[in-house]
């Protein structure tokens, strides 16, 4: 059990670095403005793509089966629109909105650098505005990121790992320390990337130069996934 747990936990926290994974929570995590937040959305995507897992896994392990292989790689070529609408967002929401940087304070005195856009307004700017709670409706956006890519490809390369424990029990606990592996690790990207995101916020060209870079740079991984996946779908046909 406690090689299983090792195993798993390795492999999940590694799982976590797949190029794929990091461009997705990137553009995800890119108009975060605190670390807590960057981080929490980094294990929202992880809980999503660990119950997903569990999900499939536990019904493929009671039907003894497993996915096909071109049902998964299909998944992947859905994953890879995904990145490419994603980073398509990151890009249209910096030229569509005019950002304002400044210090910004909370009614329980926290400060940090906040970033918004006044594209709307009609009244002269005011400090007194800036002194509101920031409520995070994007957090389910990033569950379904998660549980997307917990359908895809490598997912069922996991499944097949637990599927020959022979034991169901065995198989499920395998895919929840995997799970909790790629929680843990992709909160650790999270945490990096964050040392980058919210001190470039301090400067406008070098934060819009970021946005347009990460929103460039998923969009690249998206076309590359398209590509390789849908190849190999389309000789599988």
């Amino acid at each position: 059990m406690i090689s299983i747990w090792i195993l798993g936990f390795i492999v999940g926290a590694g799982h976590a670095f797949e190029p794929d994974h990091m461009a997705a929570v990137s553009a995800l995590i890119s108009d975060k403005t605190s670390r807590r937040d960057i981080v929490r959305h980094g294990m929202i995507w992880g809980i999503g793509h660990t119950l997903v897992l569990l999900l499939v896994g536990g019904v493929a392990l009671l039907m003894k089966t497993t996915l096909s292989e071109q049902f998964a790689v299909g998944l992947e070529v859905m994953v890879g629109v995904m990145l490419v609408g994603l980073g398509a967002h990151v890009i249209y929401r910096l030229r569509r909105d005019r950002v304002h940087l400044h210090r910004h304070s909370h009614q329980d005195g926290v400060e940090h650098i906040h970033i918004h856009s006044h594209q709307h307004d009609t009244t002269p700017h005011t400090p007194a505005k800036h002194k509101h709670a920031h409520p995070d409706r994007s957090a389910w956006r990033t569950l379904m990121v998660g549980i997307m890519h917990g359908l895809a490809g490598s997912a069922a390369i996991i499944l097949t790992t637990a599927a020959t424990l022979n034991s169901t029990s065995l198989g499920l606990f395998y895919i929840a320390t995997f799970g909790a592996g790629s929680i843990l690790g992709m909160a650790a990207i999270s945490l990096m990337m964050s040392l980058v995101l919210i001190p470039v916020r301090a400067l406008t060209r070098l934060n819009n130069g970021l946005h347009y870079f990460i929103g460039t740079a998923t969009m690249s991984v998206g076309l590359y996934v398209i590509v390789t996946s849908g190849t190999l779908l389309e000789a599988m046909i």
